[in-house]
This record gives structure tokens, sequence and C-alpha cells, in this order.
């Protein structure tokens, strides 16, 4: 989504009514982050809302951005926001072969996730894993962010194009729409 570099448009102060309904959103995707949304999005600060190419929409709070929104799909979260409370979302790894072509901006592929380095959640993984992973297969349309074998912060967030079930059965397919990864447009913008 965000291949190139990009410039970005209009900031303006995002109204304390949408301020409230972004903040329920968020709530309602990524429950695991109520602990810390006062820390994420302040009752008492104010949002801002970035254009950006292509009828993108960026929420930040003091030039750090937070999550983005392509239309009016699902408010998806912006890798810093990712590393800081990895936790606190839908996680799926792909082995090592796969983070290159993750990192040029391809488009992630099942086998990438069904090989042996890859992590789906199931109830096949280790208790670790199942922690991390999870248990419940995801469904289409779910936000996922992808880490990368070996490395310890993710690498990518996007939208499943296929259910982690699918995945284990056909073990082909795109798997992730892409969406946002290290060192496209969206995490080289500067703000400030």
């Amino acid at each position: 989504m965000f291949k190139k570099d990009i410039a970005f448009g209009a900031k303006s102060k995002v109204k304390s009514s949408a301020q409230r309904a972004i903040r329920s959103k968020v709530l309602e995707a990524y429950p695991r982050l109520e602990p810390y949304i006062e820390d994420i999005l302040p009752k008492k600060e104010q949002l801002d809302l970035v254009k950006l190419p292509d009828r993108v929409s960026l929420y930040t709070l003091h030039n750090t951005p937070l999550f983005f929104q392509h239309m009016d799909d699902a408010l998806m979260p912006h890798l810093t926001l990712v590393h800081k409370y990895p936790f606190a979302f839908n996680r799926l790894r792909i082995d090592r072969g796969a983070i290159r072509f993750v990192l040029s901006g391809a488009t992630l592929m099942a086998p990438g996730l069904t090989s042996p380095g890859g992590r789906l959640p199931g109830t096949e993984l280790s208790e670790e894993d199942q922690e991390k992973y999870g248990k419940e297969d995801l469904k289409e349309g779910d936000v996922v962010v992808i880490e990368a074998e070996g490395k310890d912060t993710a690498c990518m967030v996007g939208v499943l194009k296929m259910g982690t079930g699918e995945m284990k059965s056909v073990k082909k397919g795109q798997a992730c729409e892409a969406g946002h990864y290290l060192g496209d447009g969206l995490w080289a913008l500067k703000l400030d």
C-alpha cells in the first residue's frame, strides 16, 4: 500500500466526538490495548488527522503515528505502535525466506506462513507458541501483525485475504493484503 515515498497532505485536528468514536473503534478491534488506551489515545490530548495518498487517513498524537485507515476499512496500527504493544494484536510468523519479499513490498503468500519456520494459530503449536499466536483460527478480513522468524520486532501489518484454517489446508495463495511494512513510505514518513 505504501511502497513509494509518500507525501502527506493537509493536517487537521480531530473533533472530540470523532476522537471518542476512534477510541471506541480501537478498543473494539483491539481489546488487549484497553489497559494502555490512556497512554495511546489520552482523553485530554489532541489527536491529529493527516491525509495520505489513495484516500488513507493517518491518526497521530504529537506527530507520532498511531493508526491508519483506508476510507472506511478497519483501523490498522502503525508499526511503531505494534512494536510498543506487540502482545495486543493477532500475530502470525513468516519463515526466514519470506522476509526479504515482505520487506520489498511483495504480496505475502501462504507458503511463507505454512512452512516449518512459519506460525499460524492452532492447537498443534507448543504452549508457548499458542500463547503468542493463539489457538483459534483467524478469518479473512482480520487485521494481523506479521513477525519474522528469528527477528524481535514485527515487520508488517495487513489484512488476511484468507482464513488461517484455509491456509493450513491449501498451503498456497495470497495470504495477506499489503498493508504497512518496515521501510515503506509510511514507515519513512517524517511528520515534524
